[in-house]
């Protein structure tokens, strides 16, 4: 099959497009006919080897974790899916190797739930890892409650937009920094914008003088240290961004996979509560520029590469898609 493949750490330039090995459907997995994936900011802190502590490497490497599809092939032990499901997946494993930048993803079901169907596969495909984070730390880490004050990060980033959305459904009050060519953006997701930069903390007191109930922090460094000198008292702070916030107190989040999460993100889609901006979408074979992009670190939601099935031709995955 084809796919984008690196065979050593560095800069987007290792990542080549070409022919990559099919994947093995383990018992509890499916085979997953891609067609789309999202870019996340670990898809290229993994390429240039910041978590080679962490996860164990099998070069070559296949880079991503989000996708969205159609399932061709369900494993032996798979009563979940059924072929021509259409699904989405953070597809995390505990070691870097097989990714879904590629035609197709064995994904195990422990990782899938069902595509949202009013939403499309370009959208899905961003919904995963970003809105798992953004559903974890607001719910399982903060535990937002109705008519708390909460201040998000970033809102209008991939993590942010999502985590400002699903902080209004639970009824809070959401404060959201972000450039000022956002603020309108942010606005539209439910959120009360302030600009990011020097003076953040004196904007955000304007806004709550008492302190905020909950900061959900993406950027570390001195925007947590802000985050934790804006908390009210018995206020709480999570960071996916930097450890050190447990210096402060507060925790630090490393999103999982999990089914039901997931389930229920779809679940909010469906409803309207919740959706998906995707700035740009790129063909598979551009996934560098994807990298590139997404590392530059201004985008508004989400970068997109997807796999064009109309002019692609079908790989030897042993199975009809």
């Amino acid at each position: 099959m084809k796919g984008i493949s690196y065979s050593r750490y560095g800069g987007p330039e290792v990542l080549e497009y070409g022919d990559v090995r099919d994947p093995k459907v383990g018992p509890d997995s499916v085979l997953v006919k891609v067609r789309a994936a999202a870019v996340n900011p670990v898809d290229w802190k993994c390429r240039e080897g910041h978590l080679d502590g962490v996860l164990d490497t099998v070069f070559p490497v296949i880079p991503g974790w989000d996708v969205s599809g159609v399932v061709v092939q369900p494993g032996v032990a798979v009563t979940e899916f059924a072929v021509g499901d259409e699904v989405v997946g953070y597809v995390r494993e505990d070691f870097l190797s097989r990714g879904t930048f590629a035609e197709y993803v064995a994904a195990p079901v422990r990782t899938l739930a069902r595509k949202p169907r009013n939403v499309s596969f370009e959208e899905a495909a961003g919904l995963p890892l970003a809105g798992l984070t953004a559903y974890q730390s607001l719910i399982k880490v903060l535990e937002v409650k109705r008519g708390e004050t909460v201040l998000v990060h970033a809102a209008a980033g991939g993590v942010g937009s999502i985590a400002v959305q699903i902080a209004a459904r639970l009824g809070a009050r959401v404060i959201g920094t972000a450039s000022e060519h956002n603020h309108d953006f942010v606005r539209g997701l439910g959120g009360e914008p302030v600009a990011h930069g020097g003076g953040l903390a004196e904007r955000v007191r304007g806004l709550a003088p008492e302190g905020v109930d909950a900061a959900l922090d993406t950027i570390g460094g001195d925007t947590l240290r802000i985050s934790a000198n804006l908390l009210a008292p018995e206020g709480r702070l999570v960071s996916i961004a930097d450890p050190e916030v447990l210096s402060y107190g507060g925790r630090y989040h490393f999103v999982r996979p999990d089914a039901a999460d997931l389930r229920k993100l779809s679940e909010l889609v469906e409803q309207g509560a919740v959706s998906v901006h995707v700035s740009e979408t790129l063909p598979l074979e551009r996934a560098a520029d994807a990298h590139r992009m997404n590392q530059e670190g201004r985008t508004r939601g989400k970068i997109v590469v997807t796999v064009d099935w109309e002019t692609e031709t079908e790989t030897e995955t042993g199975t009809e898609a």
